[in-house]
């Protein structure tokens, strides 16, 4: 269950490196080389940038189901598959997803649907289930003055020197063997949110 382990590890405050497919064109992490985080804790903005080695003023950005976003999001065109478009977050949803909401109260969105990215859009489910939360933090997979992850032994590399705990490499997942994610409940709005 590739989905539920990385949500597991998500909603117990890990930051996972997401590697799967084909290597993707331009600057934009759109579900092939992605770090992610919990989107519910505003520190992980800064981590995320502390793990990149970057300015702290970068923002990350939400993944969301393409058919959850218009309750979350608005003033921008869905579906919005290559974070292209700033929307506007939903007053009600700023304080539960401070991590990917900028000071203006916007967002640029990556909607992930079954199609283009599957396991994605199963992780966003799984991770739903754990804390009642559609989005993941997003951000692309690579450290400061690097290029984007392109092969394995570069995955590898990253996740030896970053403090990310865990990665996810093709189906495989490799595991610091200090982070242990608490096992799932099944209630949502649990599992570390």
């Amino acid at each position: 269950d590739l989905a539920g382990e990385v949500a597991d590890v998500l909603a117990a405050d890990g930051v996972v490196a997401w590697f799967d497919g084909r290597a993707e064109f331009g600057p934009r992490a759109l579900g092939h080389r992605s770090l992610m985080a919990h989107p519910g804790r505003k520190e992980n903005l800064e981590r995320l940038n502390d793990v990149k080695g970057r300015e702290q003023f970068r923002p990350v950005a939400p993944m969301v189901l393409s058919e959850r976003a218009p309750e979350i999001f608005s003033d921008g065109p869905f579906p919005s598959p290559y974070m292209l478009f700033v929307h506007e977050v939903a007053p009600q949803w700023r304080e539960r997803i401070p991590a990917v909401t900028h000071v203006d109260g916007t967002a640029r969105i990556q909607t992930i649907d079954d199609e283009r990215t599957p396991k994605v859009a199963a992780l966003l489910r799984a991770f739903e289930e754990r804390t009642g939360l559609p989005v993941v933090v997003n951000t692309s997979l690579n450290t400061a003055g690097r290029p984007m992850v392109d092969d394995p032994r570069d995955a590898l590399e990253l996740f030896g020197s970053a403090p990310v705990d865990l990665l996810v490499l093709g189906p495989h997942l490799v595991r610091r063997s200090t982070f242990a994610a608490p096992a799932h409940t099944g209630a949502p709005g649990t599992g570390g949110a």
